[in-house]
């Protein structure tokens, strides 16, 4: 074994000249039973995918510049055996919900004989999942990439590199290769501004990823990246992908009026949405900001309305605080709130299922992410549930696996019964996604957001697209989605007449609502099957599974 830095590469081939290599980049599909397919948002609007690799893009950019490149995203195009034949180099990884296809990437690259090498947050947190890949690339690639790359130009052809946690230095972190992408087959486009969270939450795998330390890049590197979105066409939508974007707040207030500058003097081409701790609303002055440069949501991740199961999980942060009043001050701000809840603590009793719908209708968040709780790979609740003897053996490979948080959770032994647990998180989905709840909850939003007035210059083809996705969805409620038709009408003509100008903004509920409330239809009947099996005496790992794809797309919520 030969060592190199940090990393461990067993000896391939002889070693060559160096040469330009053909990569051909492949971002894995999303798992489609995943809630963050959104599949129907996306097809109202045109898109093939939500958003493109952010990844694999920047990792574009730190590969030489005279190879050549090119991205296949699965999810918006089939991987052809002609795009395997034509390559000298594979590069694919993704996260949790994408790796059942990543392992069918790997293995066809293996098939066809082509070098492929894995990376990216699922392949980091589990990397004895990725054993068939020749390459494994683990952490930031910023902290690793040129190691590989070294070995790839001196012969190797297999080997595992590691990074050191936490010392990437994302200042080096190059501008996203966006000109491989189609932007209109996606619904937004990222872009990273910081890594890492300070916080600790238990059930959390950020700071196992990326620290407790958030590390930001310069203003100047933002500023290029959006020139270079700027330049390309892009205009709309640009999610700042950070975990927590105000993670470092200091930093945070010196970029945000920078941020602002720029949108003026372009025409506010771009709205931004990111993520955010709760308590982004304890702070008026930078709240102003992001409103200022065009934030117009923020995704917030609440997890429970008991502060006991909030301290539970080490989410102190949410305690000692009106959660419905943190948000109400997010809305008098301008932003609306996405946010994210679980079920399946161990402080929770029989009461969760009124707590949780009465926390959820009091914040009046319209699009409220329920996920049951699960043990991510790393994480400090992994550590425990194992020291515990709690976790299930072969759960991400069982029927009930088969998912993301909100369909392939709960994988260890629960301290309620199983079926409690299941039943509570099916009433609260049906509670909170029926139709009038979620055009109530929207319609309070409505009448709370204080979106700014911004000298935004008229750009024909954005609002030409928001005039199609309009269209498309008012056509699909009206003739398809019975039980959305006269909420959603009454909604929009309460909108247009009482807040005109944040009409644009809080549609976006609708559309993805359009999604949601199909998808939440498809989860109820996972668990009502699953808490049939179990009345029935059968393993719960074993109930029969079938495919979002085989609920209707119309006539449902």
């Amino acid at each position: 074994m030969l060592q190199l830095g940090s990393s461990t590469i067993a000896s391939g081939g002889a070693s060559r000249p160096d040469a330009a290599s053909r990569v051909l980049l492949v971002f894995p599909r999303f798992n489609p039973n995943s809630f963050w397919a959104l599949k129907d948002s996306c097809r109202v609007a045109d898109a093939k995918a939500p958003s493109p690799p952010l990844g694999l893009l920047t990792v574009a950019a730190m590969l030489p510049p005279e190879w050549p490149v090119r991205l296949v995203d699965c999810n918006t195009v089939d991987l052809s055996d002609d795009d395997l034949a034509s390559v000298d180099l594979v590069m694919t990884g993704g996260m949790l919900p994408q790796a059942d296809h990543a392992l069918e990437v790997i293995a066809r690259c293996r098939a066809a004989g082509v070098p492929v090498c894995v990376g990216g947050p699922d392949a980091t947190s589990r990397p004895d999942l990725y054993v068939d890949a020749d390459f494994r690339v683990l952490g930031e690639a910023e902290g690793i990439l040129e190691r590989f790359l070294a070995a790839w130009r001196a012969g190797e052809r297999c080997g595992t590199f590691e990074a050191v946690k936490f010392q990437a230095d994302v200042t080096a972190s190059p501008v996203p290769r966006w000109d491989l992408i189609d932007f209109s087959d996606y619904l937004f486009v990222g872009l990273q501004y910081s890594r890492g969270c300070p916080f600790t939450c238990e059930f959390c795998d950020i700071i196992e990823l990326y620290g407790r330390v958030p590390r930001a890049k310069r203003t100047d590197q933002i500023l290029a990246e959006l020139d270079r979105l700027l330049a390309l066409g892009h205009r709309g939508h640009v999610d700042f992908v950070d975990d927590n974007l105000i993670g470092n707040k200091k930093a945070l207030k010196k970029f945000l009026p920078e941020l602002k500058a720029w949108q003026v003097t372009h025409g506010y081409p771009f709205m931004f949405s990111t993520e955010a701790s709760l308590n982004l609303a304890d702070d008026e002055q930078l709240l102003a900001m992001m409103r200022d440069a065009n934030f117009f949501v923020v995704f917030i991740g609440i997890e429970s309305g008991d502060d006991a199961t909030l301290v539970s999980m080490q989410k102190k942060q949410n305690t000692r605080r009106s959660i419905a009043g943190s948000v109400e001050r997010i809305y008098a701000a301008g932003l609306f709130a996405i946010a994210g809840f679980i079920i399946g603590f161990d402080t929770e009793t029989g009461a969760v299922r009124q707590q949780m719908g009465d926390t959820i209708d009091a914040t009046a968040i319209p699009i409220a992410v329920l996920g049951l709780l699960t043990a991510l790979p790393n994480t400090q609740l992994s550590r425990r549930l194992t020291r515990e003897g709690r976790t299930i053996e072969g759960w991400a490979q069982s029927p009930e696996g088969s998912g993301d948080q909100c369909t392939a959770g709960l994988n260890f032994h629960t301290l309620r019964p199983r079926r409690d647990v299941l039943d509570d998180y099916k009433a609260v989905l049906e509670r909170i996604n029926a139709p009038e709840a979620f055009f109530d909850r929207l319609t309070r939003v409505t009448a709370a957001l204080r979106r700014p007035r911004l000298d935004v210059r008229f750009n024909a083809r954005h609002w030409a697209r928001n005039l199609r996705v309009f269209g498309r969805t008012a056509l699909e409620i009206t003739l398809h989605r019975p039980a959305l038709r006269w909420p959603f009408w009454r909604f929009l003509a309460f909108a247009l007449a009482r807040n005109p100008r944040a009409v644009e903004f809080v549609l976006m509920n609708v559309v993805m609502f359009l999604h949601v409330g199909r998808f939440s239809r498809f989860v109820v009947d996972d668990m009502e099957r699953r808490i049939a099996a179990i009345d029935a005496g059968h393993d719960p790992a074993q109930p029969p599974r079938v495919s979002l794809a085989a609920v209707p797309a119309v006539a449902t919520a």
